[in-house]
């Protein structure tokens, strides 16, 4: 079967070659009525444009690259699903590339720079100087960046860690409660150091300590076990901040198994606001971040990046959504506080007779 060429294009609509040509690569001087007569022709046609011969000629490929971390979390699939349905709209594909650490961006940078790609989107936890070398080994390709520190000097599109704490140590504090555990994501996650960091620094300022500190790595599994750690004082936690969804789903089922009622003697609030929080039993208390809008700015700057010669950053606001997982402190908190106290203290009595 013969290909489909311009040439057939335009003597379908009734244009030159170069007009066809000038559709194709999104010039301003074509009528919206020239366009829609050779949109349409190549409709009929099926013609489909040969982005290979148009990078060989020095042409805008209208192609994004994409780095991303595993999929299977909530944050990473929303983000490249953002950016895939945004680009579409704009014209343009997308090539992902899925790397499992930071050391395998290198390649992946390569790989995807060897495909001609326009523009770059990294969406993996990278530190300062990591960020900045793979912007310089990109250059004159300008690259964006999701996970990293404000302190990069690397273009970059994140959400406010300091005000995602902020809100979460805040609701729990109005709600009364003063015995505030922290489980934070990994350690390797800049995000997840953000957060924790944060969240002692809100506690700190209200003259409190964190009533324990744990690390998971995003899953609902280390949630859960994280949790059963968290839970396994003599006297619990009023409140358990935890840095993702995921993470707070696995440690309301250890409350579950502790007999903890969430939220009767224990508040629980979570971190992103999936799609599923609002369906945990209870809907979970969290702090929103708005990953569609994050993937569609993306690729509103990679497509036409803004004075790439200085850093461009920005910081996406965060907000707390509250819901039943999170309730004001109870009376018998304080009982069983108490309580507590008084066990401790005939615990170190009895050592002490028995040593002497």
């Amino acid at each position: 079967m013969k290909a489909i060429t311009l040439y057939d294009v335009a003597r379908l609509a009734g244009v030159s070659y170069q007009t066809v040509s000038r559709v194709l690569n999104g010039a301003e001087h074509v009528s919206e009525r020239t366009r829609e007569k050779v949109q349409r022709a190549m409709a009929e046609l099926h013609y489909v444009p040969n982005r290979g011969a148009q990078q060989l000629a020095g042409k805008r490929s209208r192609t994004l690259g994409l780095i991303a971390t595993d999929l299977a979390l909530h944050a990473p699939s929303q983000i490249v699903s953002a950016v895939k349905s945004r680009a579409v709209e704009r014209g343009a594909s997308v090539l992902i590339s899925m790397v499992e650490s930071a050391e395998q961006c290198l390649a992946a940078l390569q790989e995807l720079l060897s495909q001609r790609v326009e523009a770059l989107l990294v969406n993996v936890p990278l530190e300062d100087a990591h960020a900045e070398a793979l912007r310089e080994m990109a250059s004159p390709v300008p690259v964006l960046f999701l996970d990293v520190a404000p302190t990069a000097r690397v273009h970059s599109l994140i959400f406010n860690a300091d005000e995602g704490a902020r809100l979460g140590v805040q609701h729990l504090l109005g709600l009364g409660h003063q015995r505030i555990a922290l489980l934070g994501g990994p350690e390797s996650s800049v995000s997840a150091r953000a957060r924790l960091a944060g969240w002692k620094a809100a506690l700190g300022q209200a003259g409190l300590e964190p009533a324990g500190i744990a690390s998971g790595d995003w899953s609902a599994a280390s949630g859960y076990e994280k949790g059963h750690l968290l839970l396994s004082g003599v006297m619990h936690p009023e409140a358990i901040l935890v840095a993702n969804d995921q993470m707070a789903l696995g440690v309301m089922r250890a409350c579950a198994e502790k007999g903890l009622a969430v939220p009767g003697q224990i508040s629980i609030v979570g971190f992103d606001d999936t799609a599923d929080s609002a369906w945990f039993s209870p809907p979970l208390t969290t702090v929103r971040q708005a990953f569609r809008e994050a993937g569609m700015r993306s690729v509103e700057w990679l497509l036409a990046p803004v004075n790439v010669d200085r850093c461009w950053q920005v910081q996406l606001p965060v907000t707390l959504v509250a819901r039943h997982s999170s309730a004001p402190r109870g009376a018998g908190q304080g009982d069983r506080e108490a309580l507590a106290q008084q066990l401790r203290s005939l615990a170190a009595l009895a050592e002490q007779l028995a040593r002497e």
